[in-house]
């Protein structure tokens, strides 16, 4: 049945796709780029199709090669994992998350001793850079845990919860914002299209006048440092009600009119399709799952599991 696959150029093709680079890919694979592109010459020759378009200094792939490269990419995924199920000699499994620093910090960390205690054979490395990720390219890392508005279809993912926005701040604060203006804290958010203009937003719904004249205002550039300003009594800050959850719990922050809610976007976890069931990512999504029914804050569109299938945060 398969005594005719040209395995070797379907190798050669996967680095090169994944890579964006026959050199790189040559690297890989320890062999010279000539051969890369004779390996892939010969395999769009058999095809009868080009699967890349070659461009000054860079390839791209064709339509064809894109569709080809989905479906090669995860059933290589499939018997990688196969045969590293079968290895005498492993030590244990690694897992690599990509996510933001903040959620990293206020979320994900606090809760990740649960996820040993289950998994202790599962190693987990977080890459909390701010670049965007494409799973396709950079098989290091096996998921992302990422905050968008967008839904994308090329990828398998697992919609956790959705995001709102309100004010929290010490108990001390909170009490005296009762009768005066309190300074605000906010974030210098990067992405202006994920959450733009939060105190005009929250101040509207509310009714409160604290933005006429000019009240007292700090800003940081990450949500952790506001919210660690916010615990030391430095005013009220504007912040996501999942990634305030752990503060609120141990009573160091509470909400200030906790009704007033702004809506924000979603988070969810995201892998390359066939990647999902890998054991160490199947138990990181399936402890996820089990950690986002606990916090309660369930997605605004958990009715339709349409949400629950392939979803891309890029």
């Amino acid at each position: 049945m398969f005594a005719s696959l040209p395995l070797t150029a379907l190798r050669a093709f996967e680095s090169a796709s994944r890579l964006l680079s026959f050199k790189a890919a040559a690297e890989e694979l320890a062999v010279t780029p000539t051969a890369i592109s004779h390996q892939i010459r010969a395999l769009e020759s058999w095809l009868g199709l080009s699967l890349f378009e070659r461009l000054p200094r860079q390839v791209r792939l064709t339509e064809g090669g894109e569709r080809l490269f989905r479906t090669l990419h995860g059933a290589f995924l499939d018997v990688a994992q196969s045969v590293d199920t079968l290895r005498p000699q492993r030590s244990g499994a690694s897992l690599t998350i990509s996510t933001t620093a903040a959620f990293a910090a206020l979320w994900l960390v606090p809760r990740l001793g649960r996820f040993y205690a289950r998994h202790p054979d599962i190693s987990v490395r977080l890459d909390t850079h701010c670049e965007v990720i494409d799973l396709h390219q950079d098989a290091s890392v096996d998921l992302v845990l990422r905050y968008s508005l967008d839904d994308y279809p090329n990828l398998f993912g697992l919609c956790l919860f959705d995001e709102a926005f309100g004010v929290y701040g010490s108990p001390e604060q909170v009490a005296l914002a009762r009768g005066r203006v309190p300074t605000l804290i906010s974030v210098r958010w990067h992405n202006s299209k994920l959450y733009a203009h939060g105190w005009e937003a929250w101040c509207a719904q509310s009714g409160e006048s604290w933005l006429q004249g000019q009240p007292a205002v700090r800003e940081y550039d990450e949500e952790h440092y506001a919210l660690q300003a916010a615990i030391a009594g430095q005013g009220l800050v504007l912040a996501s009600n999942i990634l305030v959850s752990q503060s609120v719990a141990s009573g160091l922050l509470e909400g200030y009119r906790s009704d007033i809610q702004v809506e924000g976007a979603g988070y969810s976890a995201l892998c390359v399709p066939g990647r999902e069931r890998h054991p160490p990512v199947r138990a990181f999504f399936a402890w996820l799952q089990e950690e986002a029914r606990l916090s309660g804050l369930v997605p605004r569109s958990q009715a339709s599991s349409a949400r629950d299938e392939q979803r891309q945060i890029t």
